[in-house]
């Protein structure tokens, strides 16, 4: 299986809104990259919207998509976490929370109606957003003489790689964030190059 080396994901928060009958669904997408923060997102709302009914949502991690969760939050099984989940994917986007807030109307929407409804707010939320297109990157670590440093700063200019940290000793060491796509080859020249020692994280 070739490794994912773009994932696509949204720039900033964004809100969408969707009504049903007298229901209301806020939707509020957002950019996550750990659970905790989606647990601090949710939160967060759960005081803003305390007289909500449901606080309904699903996200998306990892370049390829591999985690992710669901929550009906009261709401029919299946009804709300998936389809949330669908418009994600849909978008084909990943590291991605989307929070759909219902307040109850008075009319039952039946199962039909409850899924249209949390994915039109979600499809709302994501139609606002703006995409964008991100490397994956892979953090190694090199320890190097001061006479390979010009070699170095060659292929950081080269293959994209982003400079994180960066320490002057005896020698230097460096924090990489490299392009998955030119791992396998960076890696080959530093194992070529004597006066590099490298360690993937």
């Amino acid at each position: 299986m070739l490794a994912v080396e773009i994932y696509r994901t949204i720039a900033k928060p964004s809100e969408g809104v969707y009504k049903e009958k007298g229901s209301k669904f806020l939707a509020y997408a957002y950019p996550v990259y750990e659970v905790d923060q989606v647990k601090t997102i949710l939160s967060r709302h759960r005081k803003t919207h305390h007289d909500a009914r449901h606080h309904c949502y699903a996200y998306l991690l990892q370049p390829d998509g591999s985690e992710y969760r669901v929550n009906d939050d009261g709401e029919p099984s299946g009804t709300a976490g998936k389809p949330i989940l669908g418009q994600i994917k849909s978008f084909h986007l990943t590291y991605v929370l989307i929070v759909v807030i219902r307040y109850f109307g008075g009319t039952l929407l039946g199962v039909g109606g409850l899924i249209r409804s949390y994915r039109n707010a979600a499809k709302d939320a994501l139609a606002h957003a703006e995409i964008i297109e991100c490397k994956v990157l892979k953090k190694i670590r090199i320890r190097l003489g001061y006479e390979r440093l010009d070699q170095v700063m060659r292929w950081i200019d080269h293959f994209d790689i982003k400079l994180s940290n960066q320490h002057f000793d005896t020698d230097v060491t460096m924090d990489l964030d490299v392009p998955v796509k030119y791992l396998n080859e960076l890696t080959n020249k530093i194992e070529e190059t004597k006066g590099i020692i490298i360690s993937k994280e």
